[in-house]
């Protein structure tokens, strides 16, 4: 047998395996986490392996379920507040908050909210939508942040990838001004990869300049 035809057997069980789980009811919301998350990462590590041309494939999905079982999340009381609290704070302003289907709080913020085109200074607008999520980190001290800052296509990637970072730490500092350690929060720019809208249109790409900030809480 191949590695490519042993990368998709595994991926095949893997994600079944996940999905299968994901529709157990007698499993706890950790339980779940952890399982879809270990299906996840063991699918992606069997890629990686072949991609990378590794024959060692069950390896690499051993471990990359391992990886996904640590990123497993749970969906508390406190991160259903944390999302109400953040719906009441954005509403009318353009911001979704939304539960992740692994269990993260996702906030969208789109250009008009959060940067000018081409800055990485947090506009005054956003900043209202920052203190009080601010203030519902510091409320769930268990929770960890993830920051991802985008572009649109316009522009070469030595302009894009370093401005979509800035935009990420710029909330990060922002964050850690209002009391929330900068331990917490990891940061990422993608650039203008992970387009979510049509990059040919000014419409599309506004949408496109964004940042993304996902909440998850593991368990205690």
């Amino acid at each position: 047998m191949t590695n490519k035809s042993i990368t998709k057997k595994f991926s095949f069980i893997a994600l079944s395996g996940a999905i299968a789980l994901s529709g157990c009811a007698d499993l706890t919301p950790t339980q779940k986490g952890t399982g879809i998350g270990a299906g996840a990462g063991a699918a992606g590590g069997a890629i990686i392996g072949s991609a990378t041309g590794s024959n060692k494939v069950g390896r690499d999905a051993a471990i990359g379920a391992a990886v996904g079982a640590i990123g497993g999340y749970i969906w508390s009381s406190r991160m259903e507040a944390q999302k109400r609290s953040m719906e009441q704070a954005t509403a009318g302003t353009g911001v979704s908050v939304s539960q992740t289907a692994d269990n993260q709080l996702k906030l969208n913020v789109p250009s008009d909210v959060s940067f000018d085109v081409g800055r990485a200074d947090i506009r005054s607008n956003f900043r209202p939508v920052l203190d009080q999520f601010a203030d519902t980190l510091k409320n769930n001290p268990a929770t960890q942040v993830r920051v991802i800052g985008y572009t649109d296509s316009t522009g070469s990637d030595a302009v894009n990838d370093p401005l979509s970072v800035n935009r990420a730490a710029s909330v990060r500092e922002y964050l850690g001004a209002r009391g929330v350690p900068s331990s917490r929060v990891a940061i990422d720019g993608r650039g203008e990869r992970d387009p979510i809208a049509d990059n040919s249109t000014e419409a599309g790409r506004a949408k496109n300049r964004r940042v993304e900030i996902f909440v998850g809480e593991h368990q205690d």
